[in-house]
């Protein structure tokens, strides 16, 4: 087994990031953890070194660079198989997979609206066009996978899965726009703040002295 190094953006603003973390860190996988400061002055000459995308997060497994999240993802599935990052059930994995590859390649009016942001809160902000359309699909999304595979604890598949670290983003997102929710979708989001892990980054974003003007709202 290689030593991992996961290269990460700003705690703060870097959704795509905790995503891989969240994972690694709830499955109890070691790695060693590497901040590259957002759009700072040294960002391009620093992330050119380690993604080939220019892009956060970047997994290193020895020679072996991964840059995109959800190949980091399964790449960590396979990897780890013990984990169980992926649901054991062949019906609840593929929907794990159907609604985490969902996640990763939709929902844009809610992530241009609404970027991550822990330190602040925007109550009533963030609701541009598009953005209640994505935030009703989102909530049948966790509605519909609590009703079939919720059985187990508190997840989108009972235990922490993949799913849940694409969709942790989100969470903080509702979270700092204090988006009104059904009740199903409420006591998930509760659940995924409520993890120690998530609390853990969510601490250390909101430490974090640095400012990306572009990802804040004035």
């Amino acid at each position: 087994m290689g030593d991992y190094t996961l290269y990460i953006g700003n705690k703060n603003y870097s959704s795509w990031s905790l995503r891989p973390w969240l994972a690694m860190k709830v499955a109890g996988i070691p790695f060693d953890e590497k901040l590259i400061l957002l759009f700072d002055d040294d960002w391009k000459a620093n992330i050119a070194k380690v993604s080939p995308s220019a892009r956060v997060p970047v997994l290193c497994d020895g020679d072996l660079t991964i840059w995109e999240t959800m190949a980091i993802l399964e790449y960590l599935a396979e990897r780890h198989p013990d984990k169980g990052l992926w649901p054991e059930d062949s019906t609840a994995r593929a929907i794990a997979r159907a609604v985490s590859n969902e996640m990763h390649a939709g929902f844009t009016a809610l992530r241009n609206n609404m970027p991550m942001n822990i330190r602040k809160s925007h109550p009533g902000r963030g609701r541009g066009e598009g953005v209640a359309e994505d935030i009703a699909r989102i909530c049948q999304i966790w509605n519909d996978c609590r009703a079939r595979f919720g059985d187990g604890g508190p997840f989108l598949f009972g235990k922490f899965s993949i799913a849940d670290a694409m969709f942790a983003p989100v969470v903080s997102r509702f979270t700092t726009f204090v988006v009104e929710l059904d009740e199903v979708s409420a006591t998930y989001r509760d659940a995924v703040q409520a993890l120690p892990e998530m609390i853990e980054w969510s601490d250390a974003g909101r430490a974090e002295p640095w400012v990306v003007p572009e990802d804040e709202i004035d």
